[in-house]
């Protein structure tokens, strides 16, 4: 249809006549105002072949031609296509500190073009500052996407939201596809995409393409009044600009996504800047004279234990967690046990209490997965998790476990049948589905493991996260099968000595390797800097007390596991010493685990003194002002 309209529009020239209106109608993209200012318009002359990162800035040039050069991005409907001579070059923003005077007009430009509600901006300015008096200085920081060359929120998103487009490079994403999971905020160090706790959805910039297809510049940087922020293909040098440079103080490491943004900074810095938020991070320069993060000890070094600080928003992922960690790790050495010589379990298949403890375990796994469901932004569309299994850990994981609770629930069905039939053909079935549990776990927890291997979040990007999750498997999964099997020996008065060093030996593994991880994590973190040191800052202070009392009580439980496994208890004396295992082992791995979650503190950028503050927001729950909502701040919905 539009090469038809272009057809007649160049016939209609030709002859003279007056544009056809269904053609303006279909080429209007953006309705640029009467007289647009040049500073508004693109004006890239020069593109160069490679970006700084070795990658083609010519985006067409990577499809190998396959793509036609009349792509239509199908904005709001519109089939009409840009005629921006650089349409397929990758773009980027330039951010020039000197200039910006942080009147906040970018962000309100930004806000005002995508509709955005007070509590959601695609693009911030934060700030950093340092130096004494007289010579005290603030570099303001406006930032928004960077439509990087490797879009970590794109490999990350479970439904495929987003899409790295040939045209102008940019990075979009669909708020219709998306179901609220949030993973894209975890691992982006920009906070780019935007989390709507009201809507249940997340959304982004969108790089102005609407604009970009009229040959304007991005609503942010047409607004801005000092002339920080410019627009174009990437590695141009704009005018009146003498840097492109990849960082500037406060910026995390461009590394981690290759992102399409330059900075100049000519004005000269102090030695250390610190953020006015309430994160316990500031920059130091090094010899080299990049700024790098370290801790800053806002909060001194009293200890404290905010109990009630441990909870938070990710409590589902807490309970998630630590249930199927414990259901995977039960139904593993319940399936395992005739394989491995434990007779004291294998012999339980026999009890009529086998088929009630396997669907105990069903309806534990089925209502966290209920529960991790309900998480989302947009429930109804979990089924969306699956679409991304090419790149998404979070995508594997779910697909892992959803296959854990089909094998699992597969071999309970038969063995249930094989009660009545005995036939050879079910049991075999049945351990071909056991079998298919077994693996779909390990596969499972794995990518659960993975999720959380985020160099955006350094508190979390360190192996002790899997020793965590499988020693979790191990000692959980002890406790959740002594709850049934201790207990019926008891009431049997069968010989319990066995089980009872079987479940000691697995709870004392689990726990030793949670153990061993948390003392390797956190030797590692006395000697790193940046934000994962600032974590470990916050659990040595603000949690301090809390900390230490859960490391006091995974050692008094590996002590009473070990016990359990070496001295032949049995009868009330097993069952007794085995409930106070059982009881401190699930407080201290529940409160360990609300630490997981509480402490990681994210590569993000500065924030103000209210915009973007973490603490600024807690108080204004705490006193009432969030009901406000041209505050920009509401309540943990999500």
């Amino acid at each position: 249809m539009l090469s038809i309209l272009r057809n007649v529009r160049d016939r209609l020239d030709q002859i003279g006549a007056e544009p056809d209106p269904i053609y303006t109608e279909a080429k209007r993209l953006w309705e640029a105002r009467p007289g647009e200012q040049d500073y508004a318009k693109l004006t890239d002359f020069e593109v160069k072949e490679l970006n700084r990162y070795g990658r083609k800035i010519d985006l067409l040039d990577l499809t190998g031609g396959a793509l036609p050069c009349d792509t239509s991005l199908k904005i709001n409907e519109n089939p009409a296509i840009g005629d921006n001579p650089n349409r397929y070059k990758q773009h980027g923003f330039h951010f020039t500190a000197d200039n910006c005077i942080g009147c906040h007009a970018c962000e309100a430009a930004c806000s005002e073009k995508n509709g955005n509600p007070a509590h959601i901006s695609f693009r911030s300015v934060g700030y950093v500052e340092g130096g004494t008096y007289p010579d005290y200085k603030r570099m303001n920081i406006s930032m928004a996407c960077n439509h990087c060359d490797d879009p970590v929120c794109l490999k990350g998103c479970p439904t495929r939201a987003y899409t790295k487009h040939i045209e102008y490079g940019a990075v979009l994403q669909d708020p219709d596809t998306c179901f609220g999971c949030g993973y894209c905020t975890w691992v982006c160090p920009y906070n780019a995409p935007q989390l709507d706790p009201i809507q249940g959805q997340v959304s982004k910039c969108n790089m102005c393409v609407d604009r970009l297809e009229e040959g304007l510049k991005p609503a942010c940087v047409s607004a801005c009044l000092g002339n920080a922020l410019n627009f174009g293909v990437i590695e141009n040098l704009p005018e009146n600009r003498e840097q492109i440079l990849p960082q500037i103080p406060g910026f995390p490491d461009p590394a981690i996504t290759n992102p399409n943004i330059r900075f100049q900074q000519i004005k000269s810095m102090p030695n250390e800047v610190t953020r006015t938020d309430s994160m316990p991070v500031k920059y130091h320069k090094g010899d080299d004279g990049q700024f790098r993060s370290v801790v800053d000890e806002k909060e001194g070094q009293e200890t404290h234990w905010n109990i009630e600080r441990l909870s938070s928003r990710e409590n589902p992922l807490v309970i998630f967690t630590l249930s199927t960690q414990a259901v995977m790790g039960a139904f593993i050495a319940l399936f395992l046990a005739p394989w491995l010589g434990m007779d004291s379990i294998a012999g339980f298949e026999s009890s009529i209490m086998f088929i009630p403890m396997l669907a105990v375990f069903m309806v534990i796994q089925a209502g966290v997965l209920v529960l991790s469901t309900l998480h989302l932004g947009k429930p109804l569309r979990f089924y969306r998790g699956f679409n991304n299994l090419k790149y998404s850990p979070l995508s594997r994981e779910a697909l892992g476990v959803a296959m854990f609770f089909a094998g699992m629930a597969g071999y309970t069905a038969l063995k249930l049948v094989n009660i009545w039939l005995e036939w050879a053909i079910v049991e075999w079935l049945a351990q071909a589905a056991g079998a298919f549990a077994l693996v779909s776990a390990v596969v499972g927890l794995w990518f659960m493991h993975n999720i959380y291997r985020i160099k955006a979040r350094p508190f979390w990007n360190h192996w002790q996260v899997i020793t965590s999750f499988f020693g979790t498997m191990f000692s959980l999964g002890a406790v959740l099968l002594g709850v049934f099997l201790l207990p019926v020996y008891l009431i049997n008065g069968t010989e319990s000595a066995g089980l009872v060093t079987i479940l000691g030996a697995m709870a004392v593994i689990g726990l030793v390797a949670e153990s061993v991880g948390l003392a390797a994590h956190a030797r590692y973190l006395n000697t790193e800097s940046g934000e994962g040191a600032a974590a470990h800052y916050i659990q040595n202070t603000t949690f301090g007390k809390t900390y230490m009392a859960r490391n006091v009580a995974l050692a008094g439980c590996t002590v009473l596991a070990l016990a359990l496994a070496l001295m032949p208890l049995q009868g009330i004396g097993a069952l007794a010493l085995f409930a106070i295992l059982s009881l401190v082992s699930v407080v201290t791995l529940l409160a360990g685990r609300a630490l997981f979650y509480v402490l990681v503190i994210p590569t993000t950028m500065p924030g103000a003194f209210f915009w973007k503050n973490k603490g600024f927001e807690e108080h204004a729950r705490d006193i009432g002002l969030a009901n406000m909502p041209q505050v920009g701040v509401v309540p943990h919905l999500h």
